[in-house]
């Protein structure tokens, strides 16, 4: 996705480069994450999940051979000097350092970190996206505020705002994406890009986690019309396990209508048609109650979730999910949702573009 600003910067940068490829459609594993938002400092974003993140990054991914994309927003240098960002956080930089000697990294920058490829000391290659080559259908990996208006036109004046007004008085970071009529936006446009050649797209920037082209308010929606679907020719436990998942569903369902404005809610990425699954998002690394991250490999794509016992998400505990302890921490895994690439190639095809 090269523009006039990427063309500029690869002049003068080296180790910046539009495009890094991927291949893992002979087997490997991949994760990707993004928005850490790694600061220095009592007021920092990422200090809340940051010994979960770094405890699962190594001890569950790095030792079970996945590679790792960072997907933009990794530090946040709009507002702290990469130094301190550094000395925070060094033994995160370690878990990426022993990534990156078994060329199992792979860093693409956002609007919060795309000054590190102006860093001399910078140590790790810097890309704007990551193409990966499943054998089933090309996957590209970008953070996703390239599509944004904002990003293009005023990112230095935020920058500005965020280092000088903002973090004097204590208040954190909040992307403009996050906003709900912009996030629709961004995704809006990352979702025609992915229709328009026949690929997948993987974002992060929004920090809204999204799965096969649908956030948590349309998943819902789609999963309580399954249910009932289902209900009819159920009986005994089976019939009890999917009147209490309706029930929790629809509790959730009813606080997603309380934190967002109704006709947000109302807008949809595919407009009145089918959904087309082109579109995930890795979510962040922030949220006060655990990570939401994407795993792929040449098989298969899941968005998964990572908490600490007693502060995750209330609907995890509700909605029949196999939650995974990590091995004899309090840090457990979720497999949110889960599917066969080739059933979403073959979904992209049957109601994409012709």
């Amino acid at each position: 996705m090269p523009n006039s600003f990427f063309s500029d910067i690869i002049r003068v940068s080296p180790r910046f480069n539009l495009l890094a490829k991927l291949d893992i459609s002979q087997g490997g594993k991949t994760l990707i994450i993004s928005d850490f938002h790694m600061g220095a400092g009592r007021r920092d974003d990422l200090a809340t999940n940051g010994a979960l993140l770094t405890e699962i990054l190594e001890g569950y991914y790095f030792s079970g051979d996945w590679n790792l994309i960072l997907n933009g927003d990794i530090e946040e240098f709009q507002r702290y000097p990469l130094r301190a960002i550094q000395n925070q956080w060094a033994s995160l930089y370690g878990v990426f350092d022993r990534f990156a000697g078994e060329n199992r990294l792979y860093k693409t920058i956002g609007n919060h970190d795309d000054a590190l490829i102006f860093e001399e000391h910078y140590p790790y290659p810097l890309y704007n996206a990551v193409r990966i080559h499943t054998g089933t259908i090309p996957i590209y990996v970008y953070h996703g505020h390239q599509s944004s208006r904002m990003y293009t036109d005023f990112n230095n004046f935020i920058g500005v705002s965020l280092r000088y007004l903002l973090k004097p008085v204590g208040i954190r970071n909040i992307s403009g994406a996050r906003s709900p009529h912009r996030r629709f936006s961004v995704e809006k446009k990352a979702y025609n890009f992915s229709l328009k050649n026949n690929c997948i797209s993987i974002i992060g920037h929004t920090h809204r986690a999204l799965f096969e082209s649908l956030g948590r308010y349309d998943y819902i929606k789609f999963e309580i019309e399954r249910l009932c679907r289902d209900y009819p020719a159920s009986d005994g436990q089976d019939r009890e396990r999917i009147a209490a998942e309706v029930h929790a569903l629809r509790r959730e369902l009813g606080k997603l209508k309380r934190s967002e404005r109704r006709d947000v809610l109302r807008q949809s990425l595919y407009g009145d048609e089918l959904p087309v699954p082109c579109l995930f998002n890795s979510g962040s690394a922030i949220s006060k109650k655990g990570i939401n991250a994407i795993e792929l490999d040449n098989d298969s794509i899941a968005l998964v979730y990572w908490f600490t016992e007693g502060k995750g998400k209330h609907f995890v505990n509700r909605g029949g999910y196999e939650v995974e302890a990590f091995r004899d921490t309090a840090y457990r895994r979720v497999v949110l949702n889960q599917d066969r690439l080739d059933y979403v190639t073959s979904k992209i095809e049957l109601l994409g573009y012709q």
